[in-house]
């Protein structure tokens, strides 16, 4: 009966873990760029008894008896299927039209700032100091350029617009205009980056340790390169979570929670019938 319990109770911990999973995704089915994470499971260890060496049918499966002892999440994927593109006709409302790319974004960290990477496309000016602005996304994240440097131009803009090779042309009265390159990532290998909050992921402090090296995860596109981005203005690419789906698996995960739990009442009346017969 206590392997019962622990059976159950080791993959109620991983399931928890999904429905908070399932949860998050359904929370930002309405947030600028967020990409669905599918939890996937694994088996745990089995444990092999051979205690029928004198039974001698031929079977199919394995001689002996196997005990599990549980299952657990294998990972967390991200889905990055291109979500759908939602018409604002903003200037400063930017959405790729192309999957994998994404903007460079400049995050405070304990060490001043670190580049992430994000689909999220609703920028904005910041003031700042002698009539200059910043271009920052919706949290108020500074953009990086392709150089990895925070944009600042003059206030008193009069429109923006996007070349194809995603050039940001800030236009101003007097017939003046300024062009910046944003900065843009292709990833190669999505599923070594890691997620650092809502929208937002960034190469793994252990990539050396898992046997990557930053080329082999990420390209930064300049140059020629840059007439491989796919960007749009005027638009928002929407999370891609599909709702049907996740109630889904909402359901299934809560009924398989509800399973377990009940394994570890039975269990436990069990052992208390036990207990009365002693």
């Amino acid at each position: 009966m206590l392997r019962t319990m622990i059976t159950a109770t080791n993959t109620l911990n991983q399931l928890q873990s999904q429905i908070d999973t399932i949860s998050n995704n359904i929370s930002n089915s309405n947030t600028v760029g967020y990409k669905t994470k599918e939890a996937r499971f694994s088996e745990l260890l089995y444990q092999q008894f051979n205690n029928d060496e004198m039974d001698t049918t031929i079977r199919q499966s394995p001689v002996g008896i196997r005990y599990g002892v549980g299952a657990k999440i294998g990972q967390i994927q991200t889905n990055h299927a291109q979500g759908n593109l939602q018409n604002t006709d903003r200037d400063l409302d930017l959405a790729f039209t192309k999957e994998k790319q994404y903007f460079n974004i400049l995050m405070p960290d304990e060490n001043g700032q670190r580049v992430v990477y994000s689909r999220q496309g609703d920028f904005y000016v910041s003031p700042v100091a002698n009539g200059q602005v910043m271009l920052v996304n919706g949290d108020g994240y500074a953009v990086a350029d392709s150089n990895g440097q925070a944009i600042y131009f003059p206030d008193n803009v009069k429109n923006f617009n996007l070349t194809n090779d995603g050039m940001l042309l800030v236009n101003y009265e007097d017939g003046e205009t300024l062009s910046f390159e944003l900065g843009v990532t292709e990833l190669q290998k999505p599923q070594v980056m890691e997620h650092v909050s809502g929208t937002y992921i960034a190469l793994p402090a252990n990539l050396n340790e898992l046997g990557y090296n930053q080329g082999d995860v990420l390209t930064n596109l300049q140059g020629a390169a840059r007439n491989e981005i796919g960007i749009a203005k005027g638009k928002l690419e929407m999370s891609n979570v599909d709702l049907s789906k996740e109630m889904t698996d909402l359901i299934n995960a809560q009924r398989s929670y509800q399973f377990n739990s009940r394994a570890i009442s039975i269990a436990d009346q069990m052992l208390g019938l036990i207990n009365g017969i002693r």
